[in-house]
């Protein structure tokens, strides 16, 4: 028989446990839109992250404002300023710009 017991597993060695700690799975769906919309954007760019970041901070920020993760500042999960989450309030506020407003002045 193997040191590592009948089924591979090493006797006597305590597990490790993560280390930023376990979080709860989404069973109420809560954050599924921004999850899709995250694995929507590594299908369209063929699995390449860095064109996604958005949505990744996005869905990271839905899982810590509903409590499925430990609230954390961004940059500790290798974020910047930089990456800035457009909300669709923000979004249409955008669209709504001064040089469409003096246009309809004139």
């Amino acid at each position: 028989m193997s040191a590592g017991g009948a089924f591979g597993g090493n006797r006597g060695v305590r597990p490790v446990p993560p280390e930023k700690g376990v979080f709860p799975l989404d069973h109420l769906h809560e954050c599924d839109l921004e999850k899709k919309d995250y694995l929507a954007c590594l299908k369209s760019t063929g699995a390449q992250s860095e064109k996604c970041r958005m949505f990744s901070k996005k869905y990271l920020e839905c899982r810590m404002g509903r409590n499925l993760m430990a609230k954390q500042d961004m940059s500790e999960l290798g974020f910047s300023d930089a990456d800035v989450v457009v909300t669709p309030s923000e979004e249409k506020h955008k669209l709504q710009s001064p040089a469409s407003d003096s246009k309809e002045r004139k």
